[in-house]
């Protein structure tokens, strides 16, 4: 996801102000409703340590990484439509429950969206993913399914730093493919606060869900995911 936004910014700028600069938390008071910030807890708090921990091995920073994952495409599934389902227990009692709508998409932004598949997929076992691959705001690939404008999307990209590559993908979607901006959900782990909004300035009717804003992103995510660091 092409790394995050773009290699030249992430190597000359990202690391060196994620060492060098003070960061600051964002909280979601400060964005539209649609934003959703996962509340910080000691768990979360420890995932965002250990990402930006230097020390940290690639193969801990890959479990770290998917255990954040997953826990963000959780707090995700739970801005999707739900009907009431009701089913018969073992006991034979009945129980009034919620199922999701059924025909969700994931779409990942290549090449750094393609880590959060995996988690994607623990959670939504038979969902289809499409992928679009942009570099220096170019759209170089796009491989969707036919329907993609009837289905309720979710978007996956890990880090936002200026949003550019995200901001590509969402008019590729709406635009080439017809689909609605309020049917979609952006998941992305990190974001700095001027990328996200920018992003809800330009489609106000997106839904988003993060793990933390902060003034510093941690550009090195897909590089060290990926093991290209």
């Amino acid at each position: 996801m092409d790394t995050i936004e773009n290699n030249s910014e992430h190597l000359d700028n990202g690391l060196s102000k994620e060492e060098n600069g003070p960061t600051e938390e964002i909280y979601d008071n400060q964005f539209p409703k649609n934003v959703h910030i996962m509340k910080t807890n000691n768990q979360l708090r420890e995932l965002h340590t250990l990402l930006r921990d230097r020390t940290t091995c690639r193969s801990d920073f890959k479990f770290y990484a998917d255990r954040l994952i997953r826990l963000t495409v959780e707090a995700a599934l739970d801005q999707l439509p739900y009907v009431r389902c009701d089913v018969t227990t073992p006991t034979g009692n009945c129980f009034e429950g919620l199922r999701h709508e059924k025909g969700t998409l994931c779409v990942s932004l290549m090449r750094s969206g393609e880590a959060m598949e995996k988690g994607i997929r623990e959670c939504c076992r038979s969902i289809r993913i499409g992928k679009i691959l942009i570099n220096e705001g170019h759209v170089i690939y796009a491989k969707l399914p036919s329907d993609v404008p009837r289905r309720r999307l979710l978007v996956a990209y890990p880090v936002v730093t200026t949003g550019s590559t995200v901001l590509t993908g969402l008019e590729v979607l709406l635009k080439e493919y017809q689909c609605k901006e309020s049917n979609m959900i952006l998941i992305t782990l990190f974001s700095t606060p001027d990328g996200l909004q920018q992003i809800c300035r330009l489609y106000p009717e997106l839904t988003i869900v993060v793990s933390e804003v902060n003034t510093v992103a941690p550009n090195h995510f897909g590089q060290k995911y990926f093991g290209t660091d």
